[in-house]
């Protein structure tokens, strides 16, 4: 019994330990109240034709997709990730019929769904087949309007997070 007592006693500890972490989740973001979402969706649209740039989070020189999204809900004084892999534990998860405009789109890497490799803003609501706003470092290599229920994102898509509510 004795020799017992520490498994038990790290075995509650690590139990208190997740699920702090889980709680912690949707805290993660330092949303102001009061967004306007489809505000932050007209301010993210000036910014479509601006070029795709690795690393980049600045409209002078480029953005990549988080430094994109980063950049737009900065300006609403919403804090987020800098990373897209960090994207992967924030947020409040909204099912698909939920989606509204301002959500974030979390997706897999492009070849690797090991890891997370691109984020969107949404920009049109209307489930799988919403349409979001992006920096795209594919065709148009620059930010872009693309559909969620194209096959190039529907099969990469991991999940939908409410970054300001």
């Amino acid at each position: 019994m004795i020799k017992r007592i520490p498994f038990l006693f790290l075995l509650l500890l690590f139990s208190c330990f997740l699920s702090a972490q889980e709680a912690d989740c949707s805290k993660a973001v330092n949303a102001a109240p009061g967004v306007d979402r489809s505000e932050l969706i007209a301010y993210a649209r000036q910014y479509i034709g601006t070029p795709y740039r690795r690393a980049g989070g600045d409209p002078k020189r480029g953005f990549d997709c988080s430094g994109f999204v980063n950049f737009i809900f900065r300006h609403f004084n919403v804090s987020l990730p800098r990373s897209s892999r960090e994207f992967k534990t924030i947020g409040t998860v909204v099912k698909p019929e939920d989606f509204k405009v301002g959500d974030v789109i979390v997706f897999y890497g492009f070849r690797d769904k090991g890891h997370i490799g691109h984020v969107a803003i949404v920009c049109e609501a209307n489930g799988m087949k919403s349409r979001f706003i992006h920096a795209s470092s594919g065709k148009a290599h620059s930010v872009t309007i693309s559909d969620l229920g194209s096959e190039g994102y529907l099969r990469r898509f991991y999940k939908c997070i409410d970054v300001i509510r």
